[in-house]
């Protein structure tokens, strides 16, 4: 009658992946390395597993997702990126 439920149609196409930004608003791309500061990372690599980033500690091998290392009020990784 006056479509009140009527379903919206939801877009096609993947989900796109988010854009990772360490705390100094450098933009992070897969193999990057980073110094993580949180869960005992230390030194650790960006990965892209099955569209999920990780971050993989190079000196301990603990594997964590992008999600856990977000700073809850600057929406930032807490990480700092490191020169290549």
């Amino acid at each position: 009658m006056f479509n009140f439920f009527k379903k919206k149609a939801k877009p096609n196409g993947k989900s796109k992946l988010p854009k990772l930004i360490d705390l100094f608003d450098q933009l992070l791309n897969e193999g990057d390395f980073v110094i993580a500061y949180r869960y005992d990372l230390g030194k650790s690599r960006v990965l892209l597993e099955e569209g999920h980033y990780y971050y993989e500690s190079v000196e301990n091998g603990k594997k964590v997702i992008w999600t856990r290392m977000i700073d809850a009020i600057t929406e930032k990784q807490k990480v700092k990126k490191l020169d290549s």
